[in-house]
């Protein structure tokens, strides 16, 4: 991935991770987290496929037995669809016929006469995964076990990630492809001259097709590297930065990349022509579902080889439309980076909207405000997913990701009805993917599961339609301060979402923070202090028939019922824990 004109290379920490060399020993950089998470003592359980048609069978398996007596109950959006008894390690459930919904497998018993969860897990049932996008990557293609790729593909499928993009896999920009289609080259090296195999790619694509997920291969819209010209690239198809051509617009990139990058015009038929047949001599060896494509920002003014000035957005959005005449069932992702060019983008027959997030976009506010303006360009029907760099300069060297930092990004991106891109053979903490220096604590690895259960769970109140507001919630016992999003410092951020039939509350815990900036740069966002039984005050002029809550940090999203008082407007009720974030649910008659 390209952080508008600069690709991080890394120098010594790329080396490292081209040449094989070993790593300095991994350190921790924070000592802030207390690893005993609510999510680490629950049970393991995956499902066969990281979305389901309505109506199909579903698969689930544990790791261990359950104790006797255990049962399973199907939840959505609050409420019990299905329920079954639980014996042995694996079962299957049959998808309702209902599209585009999230469900919660809630596995209980009771426990000293107290029910007790003993693990949960998602469903999304949907006919088609532009829905409801969650995109992960892959970014290393050497000769890796069937074994080892599928370890790394069973762990995608348990966030439910439904698209997966294979950063760099490819031969050369304007040629994808090494070979021919007759003859594919076994092994090739890619632009950072590391060696790729062909039986990795394709054994990835297949692997990721067992599961249900759609592949994307990962290229520029227009690149073109120093022996373009005996591959038959024209010089009159570059980008330009004088009207005179003679200067083509670059992208340097010095060892151990084979080349640098040199920009074509997107906007130019006989580009568009000419780059459509080479990613189509690709997908004739490697079955891709389509074409993940990127950019690099605002370049300035450019001109074409005849003079003329190119207004990069429009050349966008010509492209993504010739890609998909060129190959109609193809899907089509493009990246708007820092949002340049996302109205011809959102326009463009692209699955989802797809933003790289970069300075000065560094607050909340500014992240949860990408997600918004995207929601506004296409009415919400094309949703976002976010590429947003956590623990940015921690990742220049080796240690581990900051779980408060992650996890409060996380919480922010989906309640406002986002994904994250962040889940690959590794965690991201920069923009070249293979940069894998930061690895992740048990603790990050067992919340991350519930965090993305959460947002399949419950997509339906997070992704699917109502309207942002202003609930009528204030603390009721003045231990928390509370304020509608954007954060502030030392207080809980309320986040509204109104449904006619029901309000939505999301709760932020901010109250600990010692940062408003999501990417927590340097590893040092403080864990949120835990508020239990905290009391509440709610307005409300319709009559209340229902209270429950459910949160990624308390007994796996499961739905928990409140208990509460209502006189008149009046209402009051008590969380039992908010940790992170909480969601609130309240029901109408």
């Amino acid at each position: 991935m390209f952080k508008n004109k600069i690709w991080y290379a890394g120098c010594m920490v790329l080396l490292a991770l081209t040449t094989g060399c070993k790593k300095d020993k991994i350190v921790d950089n924070t000592g802030l987290i207390n690893t005993g998470t609510n999510a680490t003592a629950m049970a393991v359980i995956n499902t066969d496929k990281a979305f389901y048609a309505p109506g199909s069978e579903v698969k689930f398996t544990l790791d261990a037995a359950l104790p006797a007596g255990a049962k399973v109950r199907y939840m959505t959006l609050g409420t019990v669809v299905d329920e079954a008894n639980v014996s042995g390690t694996t079962w299957t459930w049959t998808a309702p016929a209902t599209d585009f919904t999230g469900y919660m497998a809630e596995l209980y018993g009771t426990d000293n006469g107290k029910e007790k969860v003993y693990s949960t897990i998602a469903v999304d049932v949907s006919s088609n995964p532009a829905r409801f996008p969650r995109n992960g990557f892959l970014s290393a293609y050497g000769q890796i076990s069937e074994g080892d790729m599928g370890a790394v593909m069973k762990n995608l499928n348990r966030y439910h990630l439904n698209y997966i993009q294979f950063q760099e896999w490819s031969y050369k920009h304007h040629m994808p492809l090494a070979g021919s289609v007759a003859s594919p080259d076994p092994t090739w090296k890619d632009i950072a001259s590391r060696d790729n195999y062909l039986t990795t790619v394709k054994g990835y694509i297949d692997m990721a097709h067992s599961y249900n997920m759609r592949t994307l291969s990962y290229n520029l819209a227009f690149g073109a590297l120093n022996d373009a010209a005996q591959d038959g690239v024209s010089e009159e198809w570059y980008l330009f930065k004088d009207e005179n051509h003679g200067t083509k617009d670059l992208h340097p990139l010095g060892a151990p990349f084979k080349s640098s990058i040199w920009l074509t015009n997107p906007g130019n038929p006989q580009w568009q022509n000419y780059i459509a047949d080479k990613t189509n001599d690709a997908y004739e060896v490697f079955p891709f579902d389509g074409f993940q494509i990127d950019q690099l920002g605002n370049r300035g003014t450019l001109y074409s080889y005849s003079g003329s000035t190119v207004n990069l957005p429009l050349a966008y959005n010509s492209f993504i439309n010739a890609m998909k005449i060129a190959a109609p069932n193809k899907a089509l992702v493009m990246n708007a980076v820092n949002q340049y060019g996302k109205d011809q983008i959102a326009k463009a027959p692209v699955d989802f909207l797809y933003s790289e997030v970069w300075s000065p976009n560094e607050s909340f506010k500014n992240l949860t405000d990408i997600i918004q303006e995207n929601d506004a360009l296409t009415g919400g029907q094309k949703k976002t997913v976010l590429a947003a760099y956590m623990n940015y300069d921690l990742a220049n060297n080796t240690g581990y990701f900051n779980t408060p930092g992650v996890l409060l990004a996380d919480a922010a991106i989906f309640a406002f009805g986002g994904a994250h891109l962040e889940l690959g053979e590794h965690m991201l903490g920069k923009e070249y993917f293979p940069n894998s220096n930061l690895k992740l604590r048990d603790d990050l690895k067992a919340a991350l599961v519930s965090y993305y259960d959460f947002s399949v769970a419950y997509q339906n109140l997070l992704r699917d339609g109502g309207t942002f507001n202003s609930p009528g919630i204030t603390t009721g016992d003045n231990r928390i301060k509370l304020n509608f999003w954007p954060p502030q410092s030392g207080q809980v951020s309320v986040i509204g979402k109104d449904f006619d039939n029901l309000q939505v509350i999301h709760l932020i815990n901010m109250a600990n923070a010692n940062s408003l900036n999501w990417r927590d740069a340097n590893g040092t966002q403080t864990a949120p202090v835990k508020f239990a039984d905290a009391r509440f005050n709610f307005a409300s002029a319709k009559t209340i028939k229902r209270i429950w809550m459910a949160s990624p940090d308390v007994d796996g999203g499961a739905v928990k019922e409140i208990t509460y008082s209502q006189s008149g407007n009046a209402v009051t009720f008590t969380l039992p824990l908010l940790w992170y974030w909480d969601m609130i649910v309240v029901e109408y008659e």
